[in-house]
C-alpha cells in the first residue's frame, strides 16, 4: 500500500530535489536581505522554484496511473523550474563578479562525484525517506555549510545541473513508455472496445466477414446513414468489415 502511495519517494530525482529545496531555503535565509532583496522578491522567487521541482515529480508520479501525459508534462514543469533557480544562482555569482566553477576544476569534480545512496525503506515511508533524504544532504554540507556564498552558490548551481539531467532522462523514459502502452485516454478506447466485444459476443454478435472476429453495434455519424447502426468489426481500425443490422 505505502509504496502504491508514495511511489516518487524511491526516486533519486525527488530525493535530490529536496536536499536542493532545503539547501535553497537556507541559502536565502542567510544571503539574502533588506539590502540586497528589498522587496522580497529573490528570496520569494528562489524558495518557490526550489519548491516546485520535488512537487511537481511527486504530484506527476501520483498521476501516471491515470495520465502518462500529465506525468510528462509536470515532470517538464519540474524541470523548467530547476532552470530558472540554476539561472538564480549563476546571477548570485554573476552580482560579485564571480563565474561558475569550470567543470575541470577540482571543486567542481568533487561535488559530481559524491553519490546518492539508494532507498532503503520497506515501510515507514514517510519517516524514514525524511530520514534518508537528511542523510543525503549532508554529504553536501562540506559545501553547502561553507559559509561562503559564493562557494554554496557554486555547490548548488552543480547539484541544479545535475538533477536537469537527471529528469530529461527520467522524462525520456516516461516517452518510451507512452510509447509503448498509450496514454489515459488510449487505455480508455481499449478497455471500451474490450467490454463491447465481450458484449457483443453474448448477444451473439455475428462474425465479421473479413477476420471473423466478433462484431459490435456501431452508429454511423456520417453519410446517408448517418444515426441508423450497423455491425462493426470489434477489429477496427485493424479491420474494416462491416455488416448491415439487419443482415
Amino acid at each position: 500500500m505505502e509504496i502504491r502511495r508514495f511511489g516518487y519517494y524511491w526516486l533519486d530525482t525527488w530525493v535530490l530535489a529536496n536536499v536542493i529545496q532545503l539547501a535553497t531555503q537556507d541559502f536565502c535565509m542567510r544571503y539574502l536581505n533588506r539590502k540586497n532583496d528589498p522587496c522580497g522578491r529573490q528570496y520569494d522567487q528562489m524558495t518557490q522554484a526550489a519548491r516546485s521541482v520535488p512537487a511537481n515529480i511527486a504530484e506527476g508520479s501520483s498521476r501516471r496511473s491515470t495520465s502518462k501525459e500529465t506525468e510528462m508534462r509536470l515532470t517538464d514543469v519540474a524541470r523548467a523550474s530547476l532552470a530558472e533557480l540554476a539561472n538564480d544562482y549563476l546571477n548570485w555569482l554573476l552580482r560579485g563578479e564571480d563565474v561558475p566553477w569550470s567543470v575541470k576544476s577540482e571543486e567542481h569534480r568533487a561535488v559530481t562525484a559524491v553519490q546518492l545512496d539508494p532507498p532503503a525503506y520497506k515501510d515507514d515511508v514517510q519517516h524514514l525517506s525524511s530520514i534518508h533524504i537528511l542523510q543525503q544532504k549532508r554529504k553536501f554540507d562540506r559545501w553547502l555549510r561553507s559559509g561562503d556564498s559564493i562557494v554554496e552558490a557554486n555547490c548548488l548551481l552543480v547539484l541544479c545541473n545535475r538533477l536537469i539531467m537527471m529528469l530529461r532522462k527520467q522524462l525520456s523514459n516516461q516517452l518510451d513508455t507512452f510509447k509503448e502502452e498509450g496514454g489515459f485516454s488510449e487505455s480508455l478506447t481499449a478497455d471500451r472496445l474490450a467490454y463491447r466485444a465481450a458484449q457483443s459476443a453474448q448477444a451473439d454478435a455475428p462474425k465479421c466477414p473479413k477476420c471473423s472476429k466478433p462484431m459490435i453495434k456501431r452508429v454511423a455519424k456520417r453519410g446517408l446513414n448517418a444515426g441508423n447502426e450497423f455491425w462493426s468489426c470489434s477489429g477496427f481500425p485493424e479491420c474494416n468489415g462491416t455488416r448491415s443490422l439487419k443482415g
